[in-house]
């Protein structure tokens, strides 16, 4: 990546701001009525201590304090979408180059995150609108993110492509160990047992439905439709001799069929949509053996029913949606005649793995530019730089669930049973 270092007006020192090649049209003046829709969008971002400047580098910013950092806006048609519709138009703009962020991204971002925690009317008419997710659709979405190739998460993602929330149990723990110790704490929490039969739907790479088998002597159908990380798996499991015991299954979850005495979900549940989390149900009521069955889903919800940010579900996540812990037990859990068993919020975990990620990411941002383009490279910093604000603002939730059927007895007696093992490393 291209950096260079620009003074902040009023800071006193020199901070980074990105420079790499724009798609913005040629700058022209500023007229009276820029001016007066400039100084609408900084009283609006002014509790976050952002400063916004033109592209004549003029700014209405007039606080005595330095700012966190600044919004260079390239182009007038930049600053409209911003006073406009700035869920969409942030994004819109910061990848294509006609808005850059002066200073450091993360904590601006998540400055003006904190400014929007309140859904807005066009948040609520977005959830009222969403489009299902039919069986086309969600391989459609799937294959829009995850089969960008798997060199490049290779890049950034730790030795297991887990491409969720790590658990970090000790601050120190580094992101292999802090994912495999999440692998750890899903099968202790699911309490697996030798000759378990498992149903994994959303298996990613491979890495958790191979965890569990080597370690927890089970046997695992994990269900996938994204191409690339099937025929990963598949290879995977060859090469350490795992699949006998490990089945990836090309076809989506709600296709499945038979009886089994654990169902795990990991990351997974936000690519249903709301409008089928009862066909969830419908999957959990006819699979999961009602003596003795256990399940688990993982996933980012919230606290508020509201939809994803409107750019990145266009750019990066078609089709999903994060639901609220209200909404998973009325729709999924409720109908399917599961109690609720635990339940657990890592949000901070996920914002500490999202920061390791975009270190990574960081580091092999040059190779992601020369490989996918200058727009592609300024998204995803975005999108991880804007998600773990979320998670650090609380946006966004992490949560895990275990549940059980309502008849069945609870898979532990206390909470001693999961944390009190020491984590396979």
């Amino acid at each position: 990546m291209s950096t260079g270092t620009h003074p902040t007006v009023g800071a006193g020192t020199s901070v980074p701001v990105h420079t790499l090649d724009r798609a913005a049209p040629t700058p022209r003046g500023v007229h009276w009525h820029d001016r007066w829709l400039a100084e609408r969008v900084q009283q609006t971002i002014a509790p976050a201590a952002v400063r916004l400047e033109l592209w004549d580098r003029s700014s209405p910013y007039q606080s005595p304090h330095p700012p966190l950092g600044d919004l260079v806006v390239h182009d007038r048609r930049t600053l409209a979408g911003l006073a406009v519709n700035p869920d969409l138009w942030f994004g819109e703009a910061y990848m294509a180059g006609r808005l850059d962020v002066r200073g450091p991204l993360e904590p601006v971002v998540e400055a003006l995150s904190r400014l929007s925690l309140t859904p807005s009317w066009r948040a609520r008419m977005a959830r009222m609108l969403a489009i299902p997710n039919s069986l086309r659709a969600a391989r459609d979405n799937v294959h829009h993110h995850y089969d960008l190739g798997n060199s490049f998460y290779q890049q950034w993602l730790d030795q297991e492509l887990v491409y969720t929330c790590a658990y970090f149990e000790r601050p120190e723990l580094s992101l292999d160990e802090a994912q495999r110790a999440k692998l750890d704490l899903v099968c202790r929490k699911l309490q697996l047992r030798p000759g378990d039969t498992v149903i994994e739907a959303g298996c990613g790479w491979g890495a958790l439905a191979l965890f569990m088998a080597r370690y927890y002597g089970v046997r695992v159908k994990a269900f996938n439709v994204s191409t690339e990380q099937l025929a990963f798996a598949r290879d995977r499991a060859a090469s350490e001799g795992l699949s006998d015991r490990v089945e990836f299954i090309d076809d989506d979850y709600r296709n499945v069929r038979g009886t089994y005495d654990v169902f795990v979900s990991i990351g997974m549940l936000e690519h249903v949509g709301l409008a089928h989390l009862h066909t969830l149900a419908e999957v959990l009521g006819r699979t999961l053996r009602r003596d003795g069955g256990r399940g688990l889903l993982h996933f980012i919800g919230r606290d508020t029913p509201c939809p994803l940010n409107p750019w990145i579900r266009r750019r990066i996540f078609p089709g999903a949606y994060t639901p609220t812990l209200a909404e998973v037990t009325s729709r999924v859990l409720e109908p399917s005649g599961m109690s609720v068993v635990d339940v657990e919020n890592l949000r901070l975990h996920y914002a500490r793995t999202l920061a390791l990620w975009a270190s990574r990411y960081e580091a092999a941002r040059d190779t992601v530019r020369e490989r996918y383009g200058d727009q592609f490279a300024r998204a995803w910093e975005l999108y991880l730089a804007g998600s773990q604000a979320a998670f650090a603002s609380g946006w966004m939730q992490l949560f895990q669930i275990v549940f059980s059927p309502r008849e069945s007895v609870p898979p532990f007696w206390s909470r001693s049973e999961i944390y009190g093992r020491r984590i396979r490393q």
